[in-house]
């Protein structure tokens, strides 16, 4: 999937036009310059076309703050990522330096830009916007972020402008595809080449070796599927920069495109923030799970080690807890088979596909042991259930009333459609519908 970055000088509007973009107030959006400081990032839809969006924080220089010297550092990363970049400037301010700055580095850059006029809230504005072709830019286009105006024909130069996606001889579409992630250094380079038999990718302890995502296919033990090892996201000479920015930016890629992901964690740190915001990912678009612990060999175990450190980790991923853990020594090829093993049987349980009959006859006995609460004294009554036709496992549950069933009875029938059909480290999507 595409990826578009919004760039620009701080408070010229592009936090409003992400949420625009991706349909939600994700973004905090206020006065004060310099808001945004993590990268926000979401997905948008336009006639058919469907492409990742980043948010940066403003790009500055010659600043004392601290912050914003990392946000100039990840405008730089985002433009290198991005397959298009939507270079935003307000017109009522004028050029600034910032803006002649930023346009000489995306000039530089060579990727396609489109230049976006922010604050052109009426007619007379218009007229302000004129001088930003002074850029060398190319085609401008006036927008009000905050009211929509002008944002129509904005994707739809978004849309032209993107590369189509071209398949890669060495992919292979019919087979599962497994993407290991994960923070730098957690090894899982080191796993690919333990799966392989082969020195496929580089190894050092510098965390970031790996450049790109390189997907491999494994077909050994009656095994058969692509492999994705996800960039080390790190160059070398870039390893005092932003680990976590590395790491979402080139796992979003790969979660995207994988089945199942393999999330590795390292057993002395256990699972920390940067792991949590990959899992969340993972859980955004809606993937299979298996977490490896690895570098188990470097921990001091007694009896109860392991079992504490499931509760541990459950207890952070919470509610999604039915998911595969495998504690791993990759440098001892220590339980590595048991990954593949696992992976592929969670990949058996996402594309598991279960009958309207099969269903109806297991879950409408419990429903009727425990049916929905009454809302305001309404009875609700489920009648049938039916498996969608989406690649994550997803189910419609046709009643009277959906509007009144809440949460907690929605995780109710998600636990018993676990308890009676196996889709460990998937998750599940409960749908109620007008019948």
């Amino acid at each position: 999937m595409s990826l578009v970055a919004i760039v620009g000088r701080p408070n010229v509007g592009k936090s409003t036009l992400f949420n625009r973009l991706v349909g939600m107030r994700q973004a905090i959006v206020d006065e004060t310059a310099g808001v945004t400081r993590d990268r926000h990032y979401g997905k948008s839809e336009w006639c058919g076309h469907e492409f990742s969006v980043v948010d940066t924080g403003g790009y500055t220089s010659n600043s004392d703050d601290i912050f914003e010297e990392e946000i100039r550092k990840q405008v730089v990363l985002a433009v290198e990522e991005a397959d298009l970049v939507l270079f935003m400037v307000e017109a009522a301010a004028g050029i600034t330096d910032y803006d002649e700055e930023i346009a000489d580095m995306l000039r530089r850059s060579g990727k396609p830009v489109i230049l976006a006029v922010n604050k052109v809230d009426s007619g007379e504005k218009i007229y302000d916007s004129f001088q930003f072709y002074t850029l060398g830019l190319g085609e401008l286009f006036s927008i009000s972020a905050a009211n929509g105006g002008g944002t129509g024909d904005l994707l739809d130069e978004i849309v032209r402008q993107l590369p189509e996606e071209t398949e890669n001889p060495d992919d292979r579409p019919d087979l599962p595809h497994f993407a290991i992630v994960g923070k730098p250094n957690v090894g899982k380079s080191s796993i690919t080449n333990a799966f392989l038999g082969k020195e496929r990718n580089i190894v050092t302890p510098i965390a970031g070796t790996t450049r790109d995502s390189i997907a491999t296919l494994y077909n050994k033990f009656g095994h058969e599927f692509m492999l994705v090892d996800t960039a080390g996201m790190r160059r070398k000479t870039k390893v005092h920069e932003d680990l976590e920015f590395y790491s979402v930016m080139r796992s979003i890629r790969a979660i995207e495109h994988a089945d199942v992901c393999i999330l590795m964690v390292d057993a002395q740190t256990g699972i920390e923030a940067q792991d949590m915001s990959i899992f969340n990912l993972i859980q955004k678009n809606r993937k299979g799970c298996v977490i490896v612990v690895n570098k188990w060999d470097t921990i001091e175990k007694d009896s109860n080690t392991m079992k504490e450190y499931v509760e541990a980790i459950k207890a952070r991923i919470a509610p999604f807890n039915d998911i595969p853990i495998i504690f791993t020594s990759v440098i001892n090829k220590q339980r590595i088979m048991d990954v593949l093993e696992a992976a592929e049987r969670v990949y058996d349980n996402y594309s598991r596909k279960i009958s309207t009959s099969q269903l109806n006859d297991v879950m409408l006995p419990e429903i009727e042991n425990y049916p929905p609460p009454a809302w305001k004294g309404k009875y609700i009554k489920i009648k049938y259930i039916t498996q969608l036709p989406t690649k994550s496992p997803s189910f419609a549950f046709f009643c009277n009333l959906p509007q009144y069933v809440r949460d907690p009875y929605k995780r109710f029938l998600e636990n018993k459609m676990r308890d009676h059909f196996d889709f460990q480290g998937c998750p599940l999507q409960i749908f109620l519908r007008q019948k």
